[in-house]
């Protein structure tokens, strides 16, 4: 449950209203926003920050923040996956939003600059900062009423910090992937200075993750989400796989850079914890028997409560939306396997997956629609029913099968989590890490392969590795494919002369936000 002074409510809607200058559109999605309940709580006035039972109460909320519009939104999830080639195009038809069709082609003109859906990307990253950055205040005044004395409460205090430190560098890392060089809101005196502060380079975010992420890990309970207290809680081991992912973008493709020793001593110590391992069943993985699995490091959780009907999750909010965008769409003739059929897989995916002979992630992520009147069967046996635009696939990472739904329930997707960092990333950027440093990465590779039924390689290659999480992270959600294809070097490779090195890996920064700070130019 979140809890917030007034002192600090105040902090927070003066800093979303100055992150809504704009558009009466984009006013009202912030009003909307600032009228949503905390949790199902009234506002408190006062909090009694002795009452340490209430300490875990502002650290829910900023997990309740990120998953609900701040790292779900529909417009961000387009924009951050339109990027992948991964993906074919925005909407089903793809008039529906030329802004998202110029991002895709590279466009970065004054049309995409000025796109609400550019800003609501910004809004929603720093919102989640921001929540961060106030719940951080809260756990001050919790700790101030802390006997020094008591190490155990000091302790605890200060791992609820690490876990929303966590949350706040996420939010950073996600922002600045997609806007390059961005601000670094670090503490509650960036709130103020909202319109005057400077940007960071991208490496200085980089670097500024790697380094929170030594106190996250240092602080950070020393097991499996699945296994802490506050079951699904990030621990020391997301806070590692956080800093590898930092420093490989740090690394680049510099086989010399001390980074990839980074990066291969946070895997290393992942890996032989043995707490971890890959869910056998990569289909199953992104189902409800996969939630919060042994492979899991970082997941947003919801749930339905196994009712039929009604939002329980957090009324008023359509916490669906992730999934029943990417569904499929048309007349499904009543089914629940529905929804709007945007950023659909794209023909070249399911042509690399195929030539792979990567039968089993081929089958997981690419489901196809019916042509006609006949209809197309997905593994778990739901008819998928052909659509007017004739769009060919959607996202099976995304499909949530009938059988496996909550009866009475008809929401695409309903009570399935978004899976957002997994062991699998962990082995990958291991065997990278180890090939770029002259050793061998075969073992780590061969988990890999080996989950999907795919032959060992010997002497695995960089070229490989890369291939391999192409694979593995298809149609992911997060743009892991666009990122590799830049800290590489290899996008203008793939994307062919749309893609201007030093001006392509970033979309502008949104000009509401410009017009808001000057120094954002």
């Amino acid at each position: 449950m979140t809890f917030f002074s007034n002192t600090t409510m105040k902090k927070y809607n003066q800093m979303l209203l100055a992150g809504c200058l704009s558009t009466a559109l984009l006013l009202s999605g912030c009003e909307k926003f600032l009228d949503k309940p905390l949790e199902n709580q009234q506002r408190s006035e006062e909090i009694n920050y002795g009452n340490v039972q209430l300490m875990y109460a502002p650290v829910s909320g900023v997990y309740r923040a990120a998953s609900d519009d701040n790292l779900v939104h529909w417009v961000d999830l387009s924009i951050r996956a339109i990027r992948d080639d991964d993906y074919q195009q925005a909407a089903p038809n793809p008039n529906d939003n030329p802004e998202l069709m110029a991002i895709k082609n590279f466009q970065n003109d004054v049309t995409i600059q000025s796109y609400w859906g550019l800003n609501q990307s910004w809004i929603s990253y720093y919102s989640l900062a921001i929540s961060a950055n106030n719940a951080l205040l809260e756990l001050e005044q919790f700790a101030e009423r802390i006997d020094p004395a008591n190490t155990e409460l000091q302790g605890l205090n200060r791992q609820y910090q690490a876990e929303v430190r966590f949350l706040r560098a996420y939010a950073h890392l996600m922002v600045s992937r997609l806007f390059g060089d961005v601000p670094i809101l670090s503490d509650s005196g960036d709130i103020a200075r909202l319109t005057t502060i400077g940007k960071s380079t991208r490496a200085e975010v980089r670097q500024w993750i790697v380094e929170e992420m030594d106190f996250c890990a240092a602080n950070l309970e020393n097991k499996r989400p699945n296994q802490s207290i506050h079951i699904g809680a990030v621990t020391r081991y997301s806070a590692l796989l956080l800093k590898a992912k930092a420093a490989a973008d740090l690394a680049g493709n510099d086989n010399g850079s001390a980074q990839w020793d980074v990066v291969l001593d946070a895997t290393n110590e992942i890996i032989n914890s043995n707490m971890f391992s890959l869910y056998a069943d990569f289909y199953e993985l992104w189902k409800v028997p996969g939630k919060l699995s042994n492979e899991s490091l970082f997941e947003l959780q919801y749930s339905d409560f196994g009712l039929p009907t009604g939002d329980i999750v957090r009324p008023g909010v359509d916490w669906g939306t992730f999934f029943r965008w990417q569904g499929p769409s048309g007349d499904q003739r009543g089914s629940a396997i529905s929804g709007a059929g945007w950023i659909p897989p794209s023909q070249n995916i399911v042509d690399f997956l195929t030539a792979r002979g990567d039968e089993t992630r081929l089958k997981t992520t690419i489901l196809s629609y019916g042509v006609g009147d006949q209809p197309a069967v997905t593994p778990s046996g739901d008819r998928i029913y052909a659509n007017s635009f004739g769009i060919k696939y959607f996202n099976g990472k995304a499909y949530l099968p009938a059988s496996q739904m909550t009866e009475g329930r008809l929401e695409y997707g309903a009570n399935n989590n978004v899976r957002i960092l997994r062991y699998a990333d962990v082995l990958l950027l291991n065997a990278e890490a180890k090939v770029r440093k002259g050793q061998n990465g075969d073992e780590p590779f061969r988990l890999i392969r080996e989950r999907v039924n795919m032959p060992a390689i010997t002497g695995v290659t960089l070229d490989q590795i890369l291939d391999e999480r192409r694979a593995e992270f298809a149609c992911e959600w997060w743009g892991e494919r666009f990122n590799d294809l830049v800290r590489t070097g290899r996008a203008a490779q793939v994307f062919g002369s749309r893609f201007v090195p030093g001006v392509s890996e970033s979309v502008p920064i949104p000009q509401t936000q410009i017009d808001a700070n000057p120094n954002f130019r």
